[in-house]
């Protein structure tokens, strides 16, 4: 499975645009090859204040948010979880900001990361064609 791992915060500029974005490509390729995986993250700009049940009851009421939501957690410095750490290992690139978006292929390894700035639509060729890589491969072993 190919996921989409991204630091989320219901309070930032970014969260409009990405939430509809995160959304619409977790519709048009999940769940059965793909995932957004969001997790929460209060480190900037305190735009995550909420507790984990308030932040997912937004996602889904305000975007309808259908992707896996995670506990609130750390993604950068010293108290990022071991996950973050792996994707920051992995790009050379730690999130300085709400909506960091890292690509993960179906074998674990990290594909590549965006920042805040780059929208969902921008990396959607990505995505879509790593997915597309998991259907053919499935089609050939049938």
């Amino acid at each position: 499975q190919v996921s989409l791992v991204v630091n989320v915060a219901s309070e930032c500029g970014f969260t409009d645009s990405h939430y509809k974005a995160l959304q619409q490509l977790q519709k048009d390729l999940g769940p059965y090859h793909f995932n957004v995986l969001a997790f929460p993250c209060n480190q900037f700009g305190q735009q995550e204040p909420d507790s984990n049940k308030e932040i997912e009851s937004f996602a889904r009421k305000t975007y309808g948010a259908t992707f896996p939501m995670f506990s609130k957690i750390a993604v950068s410095g010293a108290g990022a979880i071991p996950a973050f750490k792996y994707l920051i290992d992995s790009t050379g690139e730690e999130p300085t900001w709400n909506f960091w978006k890292y690509l993960v292929g179906p074998n674990g390894k990290v594909v590549k990361a965006w920042d805040s700035t780059v929208s969902v639509e921008e990396i959607r060729p990505y995505v879509t064609e790593l997915v597309r890589k998991i259907i053919l491969k499935k089609k050939d072993e049938l």
